[in-house]
């Protein structure tokens, strides 16, 4: 037994199951809004152009991940002008912005003589690295985004449902789609250290899409949605260090595991006998 508990012996594991929790929790709730509004494209658009404000921020000397945070605002306000401003369907939107963002952190990487920057942590993430500077930075982006819902949970779950109707009944529609793709945007910052730019996309859907094969229902698709990503990312965690695998990889493929038996339950259910 006390070999099961060999990892929370170290402080490096300590903080990254800390910061595999936070990540868990705040990528299964926002990825409830993602899976509802159909916008799974958008998780693996924001953060590829994410990877234009690490080239910036080690230009500037900056720290890598405020400039991912900035550039990958700027896209997703940007995607939401573009899509309500000039009538483009938002998978065209995302699909134009984010390329082109991502081309531009690969053109001013390009033009660099020397390139010091280790490009596998940012692209499959490194949890293990985890500082109590970057628990700071991760605790305070999910208590933002966390009071955010609290406070617009009633708007988003009208918009995410019926936005014609909460048009008419005059919510600021706009306005909170927009809030909700810079919320999106900080979400998948917050994760890039856990899992990377590569499958930042898994993790924000996944959960969730395994939660609605149980219930369509949306405050316990949230709660379940919840659950199955802190079971994904602490799980995956403490797999990969028995396993000797890529954290990253190791919980998406957990993930992967659960939402198909998710699915497969919802299949007893329903061909179960009356």
């Amino acid at each position: 037994m006390s070999g099961l508990l060999v990892p929370f012996q170290y402080a490096f594991m300590q903080r990254a199951f800390v910061a595999a929790l936070a990540v868990g929790l705040l990528c299964s709730v926002m990825g409830t809004y993602v899976v509802l509004r159909k916008l799974s494209f958008i998780g693996d658009g924001i953060a590829h152009a994410s990877f234009a404000g690490i080239v910036i921020a080690y230009i500037r000397g900056l720290d890598y991940y405020v400039g991912a945070a900035v550039v990958a605002v700027l896209t997703a306000l940007g995607i939401g002008f573009v899509h309500r401003r000039g009538n483009i369907s938002l998978d065209t939107t995302i699909g134009v912005l984010f390329t082109a963002a991502f081309a531009l952190g690969v053109f001013l990487m390009s033009r660099l003589k020397n390139y010091a920057v280790d490009l596998q942590s940012f692209l499959f993430g490194n949890i293990l690295s985890v500082s109590a500077n970057d628990l700071l930075f991760i605790g305070g982006l999910s208590a933002v985004i966390a009071v955010t819902v609290i406070v617009l949970f009633r708007g988003l779950l009208y918009t995410t449902f019926d936005p014609v109707v909460a048009q008419a009944s005059g919510m600021p529609v706009a306005r909170i789609e927009y809030i909700l793709l810079v919320m999106l945007a900080l979400t998948i910052i917050v994760a890039l250290q856990s899992v990377g730019i590569i499958l930042v996309a898994a993790l924000l859907v996944t959960p969730a899409a395994a939660a609605y094969q149980l219930t369509k229902r949306f405050t316990p698709m949230m709660t379940l949605a919840a659950l199955l990503g802190i079971l994904s990312t602490v799980g995956g965690l403490y797999l990969s260090y028995f396993l000797r695998s890529s954290s990253g990889a190791t919980i998406v493929l957990l993930a992967t595991v659960l939402f198909f038996l998710a699915v497969g339950l919802k299949y007893l259910r329903l061909v179960r006998p009356a």
